[in-house]
């Protein structure tokens, strides 16, 4: 491990960073996307120091930074957990963050190409999602079930914010996302590029999510709205597919967290 700072002032500069986090997406005045990306806890920094995001810092309580095993060349500061609390703006309880610089979203073309443009793959489309919380929980089920990527409407959440890495459990730095500025027409660049669109819907006129057969369409884009409103009905009409999880009477919709996780199982 690197010898650690020890940081004892609150309002030392070199931890500026991790400063007032629980302020916002980003400090006052500045542009969205371009501060830099924070990771809690050491899990998700165990999973930061395998992607391609470049570590700025490590900052935390000194046992629980020991345990990363960080390489020489990161730069790493400690301090008691009260010094923590009072940079950060609240009581850490996973003892240690980590700050990245952003890199920018995927290439559209590429990420819908994959890395072998005539082999299965599966994407996730948001529109309207701007629960930081819901996307990197989304995130998190994408990897674990066999989504490749996000496509995002202009209106989303950023997925690299602190709220999302969290809940993401990290996982989010591991899956490629772009931005389909031109929504919905936009989505016409997946279907050009061979993927059935599948919007998902509770309307009762919706074909229930288990007639779509995976192994029928290798490419395939899964859909999803904000909560609440969820799909537009100009993004239901773009699509392909509109589809409906079958479920009891009585029960309207899930979450769209834990709706993007059964479809997600149900299409891979």
């Amino acid at each position: 491990m690197p010898e650690p700072v020890v940081i004892t002032d609150p309002d030392d500069p070199r931890v500026a960073d991790y400063r007032d986090l629980k302020a916002g997406d980003r400090p006052a005045g500045a542009p969205r996307g371009v501060s830099p990306v924070i990771v809690e806890g050491t899990a998700a920094i165990e999973r930061l120091l395998l992607s391609p995001y470049p570590v700025r810092s490590v900052f935390g309580v000194a046992g629980r930074v020991e345990d990363l095993g960080l390489a020489d060349d990161v730069t790493v500061y400690v301090a008691d957990k009260w010094v923590v609390s009072e940079v950060i703006g609240f009581r850490l309880t996973r003892g240690a963050l980590a700050a990245a610089d952003r890199l920018p979203p995927a290439d559209l073309g590429q990420l819908l190409a994959g890395p072998d443009p005539s082999a299965p793959r599966r994407l996730a489309v948001l529109e309207g999602l701007n629960d930081h919380e819901n996307l990197g929980s989304i995130a998190r089920s994408a990897i674990a079930l066999g989504v490749e990527g996000l496509l995002l409407d202009p209106r989303c959440a950023d997925p690299l914010y602190r709220r999302s890495v969290r809940v993401s459990m990290g996982h989010v730095l591991t899956l490629p996302f772009a931005v389909l500025p031109d929504w919905p027409a936009g989505l016409d660049r997946l279907h050009d590029a061979g993927y059935l669109t599948v919007a998902l819907t509770p309307a009762a006129d919706a074909v229930d999510l288990d007639e779509v057969d995976p192994r029928a369409h290798p490419r395939t884009a899964v859909l999803l709205g904000a909560e609440g409103p969820g799909l537009t009905a100009e993004a239901q009409q773009a699509a392909r597919v509109r589809a409906r999880i079958p479920m009891r009477s009585g029960v309207d919709s899930l979450g769209v967290a834990a709706a993007a996780a059964v479809a997600f199982a149900a299409l891979r």
